[in-house]
């Protein structure tokens, strides 16, 4: 099963009030393992950067200012994406986003299924926090190196955290999918291999020397039936 960890950075809060998109990242899964494909960008917002944002992903103006338009990549990032389920973290946000963006340059909406990693998250630890870095700790995933948010860096902690949640490297022990597929096909192969249990028939010994161990034992439930 192909999947895209998803993530974004935004100018803001609500894209109804015209804040923009300003970076995604995308990793591809495969049967939840990391082929290794990602696409990330950074997008010029056309507007001046609020401090508060500024604040979460260290975005500045004078970065984004020389950064392509939404509408120049667009085509590249539906590419990637394809009709992939997404795995994304509050996935109503970044998709309400990405939507607004698509609606900007004249694209249909985003119709691929989607796991949203903080309902996966509530359902499973009730009442425990559930923000990213919460379930890197809960899971010991090192994300000692998100300062700030940024969009491929988290899309990269949450594939990890996703796996956990989904059930962790037991699944296929961590391996490739070409690697996973080998495995499975010789576990097959070797199970075919065992040979089926040999029948026995007790000898005259065998079954003296048990009934003279019978005749030892006392108070016998069998005998008490």
């Amino acid at each position: 099963m192909r999947e895209i960890v998803l993530d974004t950075e935004t100018t803001g809060l609500d894209p109804l009030a015209g804040h923009r998109v300003v970076e995604v990242g995308c990793i591809e899964l495969f049967n939840t393992v990391a082929t290794g494909k990602t696409f990330h960008a950074y997008f010029n917002p056309e507007m001046i950067m609020p401090t508060g944002a500024q604040d979460v992903h260290g975005l500045t103006d004078e970065f984004l200012s020389d950064k392509p338009l939404f509408a120049e990549r667009v085509e590249e990032l539906l590419a990637f994406i394809g009709d992939a389920q997404l795995v994304i973290h509050n996935a109503q946000f970044d998709i309400g986003f990405l939507n607004a963006e698509l609606e900007r340059v004249g694209k249909p909406k985003l119709i691929n299924a989607y796991v949203d990693t903080v309902s996966m998250a509530r359902r499973k630890f009730p009442g425990q926090r559930v923000s990213l870095d919460a379930l890197c700790e809960r899971f010991s995933v090192d994300n000692s190196s998100r300062t700030k948010h940024g969009a491929l860096l988290d899309s990269e902690l949450l594939a990890e955290v996703y796996l956990e949640l989904s059930g962790g490297r037991q699944r296929d022990l961590g391996l490739a999918p070409e690697f996973a597929a080998a495995a499975a096909g010789f576990v097959a192969v070797a199970g075919a291999a065992v040979r089926p249990a040999r029948p026995h028939a007790a000898s005259i010994a065998e079954l003296a020397a048990h009934a003279a161990f019978l005749k030892m034992i006392k108070d016998a439930i069998w005998l008490k039936a």
